[in-house]
């Protein structure tokens, strides 16, 4: 998909080497899990998840004590953008700005009085820095839940540009904003609603998910969706789970919505039936092993497995690569051509051979 032509035209945010917004690449970000006092767990954990294709790392910090992490990472000069996420206590986003974090997380509502809110945004102002404006359903203002009775999208979306508002209100559109919420419905629709009510570059995400597995079906339903509708500039796949499986649950998110540039290789198959004549299932699992092993998961081609040739060669005409498999051979097909036929004990080879061929 040729995200760009259907995007919904945003503000680019700079936050340290990674542009958010504009045309862009979609950013994948994570966070953390580990005690933010612990500097050296902090980094290292930090390292693994740029290692693993995070692009923007989040980290909690709940005291000025923790804010003494921010000083030791940004002096290790990590080339990953790191973001401060900060709670009721304005002197820490001071201090975090001040020892030049690239991102502030803050919910300005509960930061405290106007005053404070203008202390943090001139700070931010004054060293580029921008600011994540963070909403979810555990987090409305007093005033919006009694409006609408319960964290409605609309009450989502209200809160959310309740929040710029105070920002601009001080001069500061260096926003980024985040509406999330546990059920997804309710985020696929208040970010809609924000959507169409501002210009500032949004982050996805299905907070609460749950663990790795069913963490990733509401994400993959909900961020793919927003996608989907050109509407997503960078997001998180939040799971109760190391925060490593988050970037690979990103990656298969990407893939699934095929994003151009950002998806890597895509394996499209069939799901079997009683016309299939190879065994497809092992054959797949083989493949992907194959392809993780030369390093070709990160090529952006499509490559097809397909069970027949009744359907398969019409299903395979828009893959670069792939294969419609007979009784113990198949035919090799690239781009809706018939290259020719083969054993079926040569699918796997001659498939990483062509892909590798692709590469150089």
């Amino acid at each position: 998909m040729n995200y760009n032509a259907i995007r919904r035209a945003t503000r680019p945010v700079t936050v340290g080497r990674v542009i958010i917004g504009g045309t862009s690449p979609i950013a994948i970000q994570s966070m953390t899990n580990t005690d933010t006092h612990d500097v050296s767990a902090t980094i290292n954990q930090i390292k693994t998840l740029a290692s693993a294709g995070c692009d923007i790392v989040r980290l909690t910090v709940p005291d000025l004590e923790a804010a003494e992490t921010i000083r030791m990472i940004k002096e290790q000069g990590l080339a990953i953008p790191i973001v401060a996420d900060i709670h009721f206590n304005h002197k820490i986003a001071l201090r975090c700005a001040e020892y030049g974090v690239d991102k502030i997380r803050i919910n300005p509502g509960n930061i405290g009085a106007d005053e404070y809110v203008k202390e943090v945004a001139d700070a931010c102002r004054q060293r580029h820095i921008p600011i994540r404006i963070g909403v979810n359903s555990g987090s409305l203002e007093k005033h919006i839940l009694a409006k609408y009775g319960a964290p409605t999208p609309e009450a989502l979306c209200e809160s959310a540009l309740y929040h710029a508002a105070l920002l601009e209100k001080f001069d500061f559109e260096d926003t980024v904003i985040s509406i999330k919420a546990s059920t997804v419905p309710n985020m696929i629709k208040a970010n809609r609603f924000l959507a169409e009510k501002c210009n500032y570059p949004l982050h996805l995400g299905v907070t609460e998910a749950g663990g790795a597995e069913m963490g990733l079906v509401k994400s993959a339903v909900g961020i793919g969706a927003m996608l989907c509708e050109g509407i997503g500039d960078t997001f998180r796949v939040s799971l109760t789970a190391d925060p490593v499986k988050e970037i690979d649950a990103a990656r298969k998110i990407l893939n699934a919505v095929g994003v151009e540039g950002q998806c890597g290789l895509q394996i499209v198959s069939c799901p079997t039936c009683g016309r299939t004549k190879i065994d497809l299932i092992d054959l797949h699992t083989r493949f992907e092993a194959a392809v993780k092993t030369e390093g070709l998961t990160d090529l952006p081609v499509k490559v097809a497995l397909m069970g027949c040739i009744v359907n398969g060669p019409g299903e395979a005409r828009e893959a670069d690569i792939g294969i419609a498999g007979g009784k113990g051979e198949a035919l090799l097909i690239s781009r809706g051509e018939v290259l020719c036929k083969i054993r079926e004990d040569e699918i796997i080879p001659v498939l990483i051979r062509k892909l590798k061929e692709m590469k150089r």
